[in-house]
């Protein structure tokens, strides 16, 4: 009876695997190899030409109407090619290759699983094929890495219950550990960077998260794994939060989300990288975004914004009393006029606080006149609002103040990615886009690619940005280390509105936190640098208008810095130690680096830019640097015949030019 039963289950078994099916599909320069595996559940693998990347992991959708993913049945498998162009707006260039090789796996139960390969990463997705409703009970999405490799992980703030992760705004410093060490009890967003073998990177995001919500991950504290995570459906709503400015799930459903007939699913991407810098310019989550919802973007005015808050409306030197009122917003927009800047924005404080109606103006304040002295004088002007006040009363709050001849919101403690909050992004997108009216998300998650879908969404937080400086000390938020780590990351998603220009300067013993007077970490050409290294087509001016009048130097370099860009190209850099990028508009490059607390040298091919022999407008840290962080030095240079630029970065440094 024993034999017996061990030959039957041994027949079993061989049985299984005979019935499961694998599938192939390679990047279109053959580097890259997803298998697929079909059959009692579905398991996919990565690995490139010289390695395994990703063992054996298991995914599924479980619904209301049974698990898509376990003892499924295959209809079909389909491979197809792809090779195209997407024309890009408002992005680090003006055209993305779309070139992939694809599996559509066809099930009867009403779903197909979909892979494509590019040469720059892995993407997946369900799909529902069904006519009608169906409920996503959960998620199932396992990353079980090859190796326990080290990792810079991005966890949410805040340590306590589930509940409390899931409602952050998504911005952390990032923790660099291994794999097999990640908290199992703290959530972790992405984009997340893994360090594979042989200088193979792995980053870790998603894309086109539309009526569903967005994807953590959690470590197991034990072996090189990441396990999916998603918010579940709120139950129910009440407002609280900051200044009662958000809406708080009272609970949570024990589903995802009721997804509609025939509903696509995010992508889940895993970029791929052979040398850090790559991750610069990576385009996976904009390439697998959909496409533009609107038939005309001309009114879409990419540009800078003098912004009042991170200096606390410090204007001195001024014949009025600075601060909420007319007067000093026609002095920003003079200012604005007067160096060719293309907004000014009212952060919050123009409405009054508390009664969460963006009609009821504090005293002081003349909107309408506002905006009237900006039209004359041709800057426009953008209002910030709390989630709560501008989602109750979204069309009368855009028609009303589209009429008026604001150009745009900044919508503010949003704070979450469950299926609900999704829909409220593309709800404001569209609603936003019908009135012509920009919109930047502040406190919210990641970009997923709605900025290709909806391109007046010009701009996103979810970035431990320079607002930090007004109250983090050292220990608490390294902003040269950041700087030299977001890059990879975060921006890999998409645009990021970290509110650089700071010149109040501070070196590692002169910085200190402060409100009214803030001050940026390191030093004067870092912040120069950032508006070149960072992708953000709403780029803020954060300091005072007086503090740029004092610095005029700076003030016309940074203006001149495009916003968008036709071209970039990543040059040398080390994620967490520097970040070097060179990015073209109209004929004109511009070449940024950053450095952490480490002072050095570099050595910047810029070769590929073919500009040997060009004149250049650089700045650079000054012999000083390191003592007084606002020391620099400009001068005109010649770009070396053989293209090789020599700068030194003194600690928190940075070096950036212009080329003519």
């Amino acid at each position: 009876m024993k034999k017996r039963g061990i030959t039957t289950l041994w027949l079993l078994m061989v049985a299984l695997v005979m019935m499961a099916k694998s599938y192939t599909v390679t990047s279109p320069n053959g580097q890259l190899t997803a298998q697929v595996e079909v059959g009692t559940v579905i398991k996919y693998s990565l690995k490139d030409a010289s390695q395994q990347l990703v063992l054996p992991s298991a995914i599924a959708l479980k619904t209301d109407r049974g698990t898509w993913g376990e003892n499924s049945h295959l209809r079909r498998a389909v491979k197809t090619t792809h090779r195209g162009q997407i024309a890009a707006f408002a992005y680090k260039r003006n055209e993305v290759s779309d070139c992939y090789n694809q599996l559509r796996l066809q099930f009867k139960e009403g779903f197909d699983l979909i892979f494509r390969l590019y040469d720059e990463g892995m993407a997946y997705r369900f799909a529902s094929t069904l006519k009608s409703e169906v409920t996503i009970n959960d998620e199932q999405a396992q990353m079980r890495f090859a190796r326990d490799w080290k990792a810079q992980i991005p966890y949410v703030r805040d340590s306590g219950d589930r509940e409390d992760q899931l409602h952050n705004s998504f911005e952390n410093n990032y923790t660099h550990t291994a794999l097999s060490q990640l908290m199992d009890t703290r959530l972790i967003f992405t984009p997340l960077i893994v360090e594979a073998d042989k200088g193979v990177r792995l980053c870790v995001a998603e894309s086109d998260v539309e009526h569903y919500p967005g994807l953590f991950w959690l470590g197991n504290g034990k072996t090189p794994e990441l396990t999916g995570v998603c918010a579940p459906y709120p139950s129910g709503i009440k407002i609280g939060g900051y200044r009662l400015l958000e809406q708080l799930p009272t609970g949570r459903e024990n589903y995802l989300v009721k997804a509609h007939a025939q509903q696509q699913f995010p992508w889940r991407i895993i970029c791929y990288a052979t040398a850090d810098e790559q991750l610069l310019d990576n385009d996976m989550v904009y390439r697998l975004a959909s496409p533009s919802r609107l038939a005309d973007t001309s009114w879409i005015r990419p540009g800078k914004v003098a912004w009042d808050w991170w200096n606390d409306w410090g204007v001195y030197k001024v014949d009025f009393r600075a601060g909420i009122n007319t007067e000093t917003y026609k002095y920003y927009i003079d200012f604005a006029h007067r160096h060719g800047i293309e907004y000014i924005l009212l952060d919050e404080g123009w409405a009054k606080r508390r009664r969460n109606d963006l009609f009821a103006i504090v005293p002081g304040i003349d909107i309408k006149a506002i905006v009237d002295y900006g039209k004359a004088k041709g800057v426009g002007v953008i209002l910030w609002a709390g989630y709560y006040p501008f989602d109750k009363d979204m069309e009368r709050v855009c028609k009303h103040y589209s009429e008026m001849g604001v150009k745009g919101f900044k919508v503010d403690f949003i704070n979450s990615d469950d299926a609900r909050i999704v829909d409220f992004h593309y709800r404001a997108a569209e609603m936003t886009a019908k009135y012509h009216l920009l919109i930047d998300f502040h406190g919210t998650y990641k970009p997923t690619g709605l900025n290709r879908t909806y391109p007046n969404v010009i701009n996103f937080e979810g970035v431990n940005g320079q607002e930090q400086t007004k109250w983090c000390t050292i220990k608490e938020y390294n902003q040269p280390l950041y700087d030299v780590t977001v890059p990879f990351a975060r921006m890999l998603a998409g645009p990021m509105d970290y509110t650089q220009g700071a010149m109040i300067n501070g070196t590692q013993t002169t910085y200190a936190p402060n409100n009214s007077r803030p001050m940026s970490q390191g030093t004067r050409t870092h912040q120069l640098a950032q508006y070149v290294v960072f992708l953000s087509p709403l780029n803020m001016l954060c300091d005072s208008p007086t503090h740029y009048n004092q610095e005029e130097e700076c003030t016309r370099f940074i203006v001149s810095v495009p916003t968008v860009w036709d071209e970039t190209i990543p040059l040398k850099s080390e994620i967490g130690e520097y970040v070097a990028v060179a990015r073209r508009k109209d004929g004109k490059w511009f070449v940024g680096a950053l450095t952490n607390w480490t002072a050095r040298d570099l050595t910047l091919d810029l070769s590929p830019l073919n500009i040997a022999g060009r004149q250049a407008d650089a700045f650079y840290d000054g012999i000083n640097a390191d003592r007084s962080a606002e020391d620099y030095k400009r001068c005109q240079i010649t770009i070396p015949e053989d293209g090789k630029l020599k700068v030194h970065l003194a600690p928190g440094g940075g070096f950036v030019m212009a080329v003519e």
